[in-house]
């Protein structure tokens, strides 16, 4: 059976998922690159980025790094809303620009993503970005489709993970609380009181002084 997976997903200790005043250059707003610093230095970014024969050692292998890469295992499509493939907002006026991820997403699979305003699938490098204007339910069962019997990443933002997750739609979910505090973004949680009942929670602290919280969707009745 496809499960659905949230994986990084970074919060701050006030609740924030991204800071305001996201743009090109700076794709998770005021809070910079904070959210992620527990991310960046391990070795499944560093490979991903194209950057591994750069890094002393490739990156690190520790806690971070565990959790960090098994957000790439059996994964076979993603869903992400339209903010995290680019900053655009209404129609789209420059489709030559194919997102924040260069020549070669770190993908490689088919990745839903949901905008309101028509836009040509495109291809870049093994990955294929399906633009499509879908209801939590729809979109899931289009990545199932594309996911070939693996499971479905759901990669955010912070506003479509809440979406799915009032859907009753995810099986896992994993949360990084950073210690740093925002004080104005998007929040993960407004909405959702009472979510945890629906989920068994495990918690691994790990010495970049993050938490890692893996949320596993009990048994639906």
């Amino acid at each position: 059976m496809v499960r659905l997976r949230a994986h990084n997903i970074a919060v701050s200790l006030d609740g924030f998922a991204t800071g305001e005043g996201q743009s090109l250059d700076a794709p998770f707003g005021h809070a910079g690159g904070r959210l992620m610093s527990w991310f960046f230095p391990t070795h499944t970014f560093v490979r991903a980025s194209g950057h591994e024969s750069e890094s002393v050692g490739g990156g690190s292998h520790g806690v971070d790094d565990a959790f960090a890469a098994a957000a790439w295992q059996g994964i076979g499509a993603e869903i992400m809303g339209r903010r995290k493939f680019g900053p655009q907002q209404g129609p789209w006026e420059d489709e030559s620009w194919t997102g924040w991820w260069g020549d070669e997403p770190p993908f490689h699979t088919p990745v839903v993503v949901l905008t309101h305003h028509p836009r040509s699938d495109v291809a870049v490098g093994e990955t294929t970005f399906l633009f499509r204007d879908l209801s939590p339910v729809d979109a899931l069962s289009l990545a199932a489709a594309e996911a070939d019997g693996l499971d479905v990443r759901l990669g955010g933002g912070p506003t479509v993970i809440r979406e799915f997750l009032e859907a009753d739609l995810v099986d896992h979910l994993h949360v990084v609380v950073v210690p740093i505090l925002l004080g104005r973004g998007e929040r993960l949680w407004d909405g959702l009181e009472g979510i945890e009942e629906r989920f068994d929670i495990e918690a691994t602290a790990s010495p970049s002084g993050v938490v890692h919280y893996v949320w596993t969707r009990k048994p639906r009745a």
